[in-house]
């Protein structure tokens, strides 16, 4: 008898341990991060039949087991994916915002000085003080173009480079998983698959939601215990002990269009969720449409002062001059844009434009035909449509089609029904647009309609008019109307993005609350299971000493 005491009252005293232990081990962790609160899991031994009937045997550590809810985690992994989403994307669009609308970096204060400064040469086309306030306004409204469009290409190179090293994160992340899927595989097997390996699972799950911060992820558990892990709309990241590697590849159209290729394949257009997903949403969605709004802007300042002061006088005569541009574009390189399932290259090239009336922010050209290759081009500022269209409407000067609308494209490979390609003509308009370097004296100012009158206005009163004049997105708005139609493009998007980041913040953190009421770790409790096994193993070493005294007695009576 005296031996079935000690030996339940063992193991009482190393079945507390092991949970004195564990509660030891949850208070050193209770400020890991991804570290689920473990307990271990007690269990009868099994009992002995004698003649008086089944006696027990005591107690064992049947597992130790982590505090641990699926569904919670992947609704924390989700909240996580979205909320970086909204914060990256409304992160980028508050800084666009910012260069736009406001009075000191926007466009609209030097737009209306410039304007300002052409009405009092129209009030007075002889006073040579207006004509160089004029030639200087001039001047600092081609350099607000340029500098705007600067902090565009700024924020591209942000972007990129945020894409860039989260994109190497997510490949050490994926490196890691699969190295734990190993680990996790050699455990579980040395259990039998009777006990898992906690905190390694723990360190899992911690990546994985890792991972969501830059990208949406999901995963499939297999029997093994291993993860196969995907990101997008099913693209493979980790199969097994084998980690995919992600990368950034320039645009075979354009080298600065980042795209995210894993397995050799373009999945831009595939992945949804974290920060990498909302880098590439503000890209596509804010920083293109604005860059593209902006050179629309350029382009139809400088094609319809142009067209006007070209038909003007100057004052350096005798005989007056003209003929003379106000404003230089110079060559802008044109953004052309197709997608992964194009056969054929493009590469075109600036054209100025005879008329801004009709000109688009950017185009969609679509191939409907070969042999011949015929084409619909669409305007996809007004939805017009340009079609059947050759391959001659779209190379050759003004006055063909594409021409006419800023820009000719030619092809290389084999086109075939489908391939499309998005074109933006005046993309970096912005960045080249000054005062025509051949304007070297307020005297050359055209505010003349006729030769050698010093005194008529009639010239500059149609340049002056132009502020309002609605000669831009089919003769409907005036220049200041598209720069407020982007403005308000901009701000109506980072508004929104600011609401949804609010919402997503708030369901974050109630999906983490509602993690950490299951898996965190809780001091008080803990610190009461430490006296509870301590009274317990307390209790069991009592049962140890009483045991020894009756083994004590027994031998005594043989003496």
């Amino acid at each position: 008898m005296s031996m079935g005491i000690l030996g339940t009252a063992l193991s009482g005293l190393t079945a507390f341990q092991r949970s004195l232990e564990t509660t030891s081990n949850n208070i050193a962790n209770a400020n890991t991060d991804g570290y689920s609160r473990q307990r271990v899991e007690l269990a009868t031994r099994p009992e002995q039949f004698n003649g008086a009937g089944y006696m027990g045997n005591g107690v064992e550590v049947a597992n130790i087991t982590r505090s641990y809810d699926q569904f919670i985690t992947n609704q924390v992994r989700t909240s996580a994916a979205t909320f970086n989403d909204v914060n990256s994307f409304y992160k980028l669009s508050a800084q666009i915002d910012n260069i736009t609308a406001d009075n000191a970096t926007g466009l609209a204060p030097a737009l209306k000085s410039f304007f300002n400064a052409v009405d009092d040469v129209s009030n007075d086309p002889t006073s040579i003080a207006a004509r160089q306030v004029m030639l200087t306004q001039a001047e600092s409204l081609t350099q607000q173009f340029n500098t705007m469009n600067q902090r565009f290409g700024n924020l591209r190179t942000q972007v990129n480079t945020n894409l860039a090293s989260a994109v190497d994160e997510v490949n050490g992340y994926a490196k890691a998983i699969a190295e734990l899927n190993v680990k996790i595989v050699a455990d579980i097997g040395r259990s039998t698959g009777k006990q898992l390996p906690n905190e390694l699972l723990d360190q899992r799950d911690q990546l994985l939601t890792k991972i969501a911060e830059k990208v949406d992820v999901s995963y499939v558990a297999q029997s093994d215990g291993s993860i196969n892990v995907f990101i997008g709309k099913g693209q493979s990241l980790v199969l097994g002990n084998y980690a995919a590697e992600l990368s950034l590849q320039g645009d075979a159209l354009n080298a600065d269009q980042k795209q995210l290729v894993l397995n050799g394949q373009d999945v831009s257009n595939q992945i949804s969720g974290g920060s990498i997903y909302g880098n590439l949403r503000f890209r596509d969605q804010v920083l293109d449409p604005a860059q593209q709004q902006l050179g629309l802007l350029a382009t139809g300042i400088a094609t319809e002062f142009n067209n006007i002061h070209r038909n003007g006088y100057d004052l350096s005569g005798p005989p007056a001059a003209t003929g003379v541009d106000f404003f230089e574009l110079g060559a802008p390189s044109v953004q052309v844009k197709g997608p992964p399932g194009n056969n054929a290259g493009a590469v075109a090239s600036f054209v100025p434009p005879t008329s801004a009336a009709n000109l688009g922010a950017s185009y969609k050209l679509e191939v409907i035909s070969t042999a011949p290759d015929l084409f619909t081009l669409t305007n996809l500022s007004d939805n017009t449509a340009y079609t059947p269209l050759s391959a001659t409407d779209l190379s050759d000067p003004a006055p063909a089609v594409a021409a006419a609308n800023g820009f000719n494209i030619s092809f290389s490979g084999t086109l075939a029904i489908g391939n499309s390609f998005t074109i933006s003509p005046s993309f970096n308009a912005a960045a080249n647009i000054k005062l025509n370097s051949a304007i070297t004296n307020p005297k050359q100012i055209a505010a003349a309609s006729a030769a050698d009158l010093p005194g008529d206005n009639s010239n500059a009163l149609k340049l002056a008019e132009l502020e309002t004049k609605t000669s831009m997105l089919g003769s409907k708005a005036s220049f200041t109307q598209v720069y407020g139609q982007l403005v308000a493009d901009v701000g109506s998007q980072t508004h929104a993005a600011s609401v949804s980041r609010d919402a997503q913040d708030t369901l974050l953190k109630q999906a983490t609350s509602a993690k950490e009421n299951i898996s965190g770790v809780n001091l008080d409790e803990e610190a009461a299971n430490l006296i509870k096994f301590q009274n317990s193993y307390q209790a069991a070493a009592k049962a140890v000493s009483v045991a020894n005294a009756m083994f004590d007695t027994l031998i005594g009576a043989f003496r």
